[in-house]
């Protein structure tokens, strides 16, 4: 398997994959392809990496950047999604050590909202006063690469607003 960043040949796949793969969460807006779609054309995302095996997209990371309160410089992980068929295989943990490799050259840390129970084995956890407006604190983490403390709302970019907007 390769961890690669996207080519344009791949954005289709890419597309479908989150698509195919969010559905199946009872928490999934179905608007999540177009997020993805909105932060590409924005020049927003700051990774946006694939695993392959044999031609075959298996899983996808994309990241781009946050601020949290009034800490800029966190990169935001989502989404993380691996082909349902392929759970359990160690796709999405490759993607994860990937990206969290690269984040550490240029931020100060990580952050997600997502499954504590997953996540939490890369390090991420829940930290007093780090919230998203109308998430569940609990689902709501971060991973500093430094001595930073997060604290504040967790500011995204503008395109997770579809989400909301259906």
């Amino acid at each position: 398997m390769l961890i690669r960043n996207e080519t344009e040949g791949d954005i289709p796949a890419i597309g479908a994959l989150v698509t195919e793969a969010l559905g199946l969460l009872a928490e999934a807006t179905g608007t999540e392809a177009r997020i993805v779609e909105a932060l590409r054309a924005e020049r927003a995302l700051v990774l946006s990496l694939v695993a392959e095996e044999r031609g075959e997209i298996l899983g996808y990371l994309a990241a781009s950047m946050a601020r949290i309160g009034a800490q800029e410089g966190w990169g935001l992980i989502g989404p993380l999604v691996v082909r349902p068929s392929r759970h359990g295989q160690g796709i999405g943990s490759a993607l994860m050590a990937e990206a969290l490799a690269r984040l550490r050259l240029n931020c100060r840390g990580a952050a997600l909202v997502g499954d504590p129970g997953y996540y939490g084995r890369f390090g991420f956890r829940c930290f007093a006063g780090l919230g998203v407006a109308g998430c569940p604190p609990e689902v709501v983490q971060a991973l500093p690469f430094d001595a930073s403390t997060p604290c504040g709302e967790l500011i995204h970019h503008p395109a997770f607003g579809l989400s909301q907007t259906g």
